[in-house]
């Protein structure tokens, strides 16, 4: 499993302790910055993450700003990408499990470095259930594609 993973500025320390824990893990991942706690833009890092997840360059991709809604609004303006705003172990569970989120998204000022840690933990373990899942997924799936055909 290959992991991307993208801040803006409010998560750089976060995403430090992300990679040392997928290094523990013996896990693949490509970080794409930033490397700056000077304010930056969190679309073109969830932009880089996105695309690296949709077009399979990485399995999965973990996202950082404040809230976790930045990032997550961003990364899901690109197709195929299913991104979810995490801030506990049971909707990080179901986003996996029942949405088939394929971007964790979580906010560096809302929980804490551990607290996200744990999510991604609770991420890495969770497969998306099949069965009445996929009918719905399938649903979101179209949305996006009749959406994109109109422009």
């Amino acid at each position: 499993m290959k992991i991307a993973l993208g801040s803006d500025h409010t998560g750089v320390d976060v995403r430090a302790k992300l990679r040392e824990m997928l290094d523990r893990l013996g896990l693949d991942h490509e970080d794409f910055g930033c490397d700056t706690r000077e304010a930056v833009d969190y679309p073109d890092y969830a932009m880089a993450v996105g695309r690296a997840v949709a077009e399979g360059k990485c399995d999965t991709g973990v996202l950082i700003c404040g809230t976790g809604n930045g990032v997550g609004i961003a990364a899901n303006k690109i197709r195929g990408v299913l991104a979810a705003v995490c801030h506990d172990e049971f909707t990080t569970e179901m986003a996996r499990k029942h949405n088939h989120a394929n971007v964790l998204c979580v906010g560096a000022r809302v929980l804490s470095t551990e607290q996200i840690l744990k999510l991604l933990e609770v991420w890495l373990q969770t497969e998306p259930e099949h069965g009445r899942h996929d009918r719905r997924v399938a649903k979101i799936l179209r949305l996006e594609q009749e959406s994109c055909s109109r422009q």
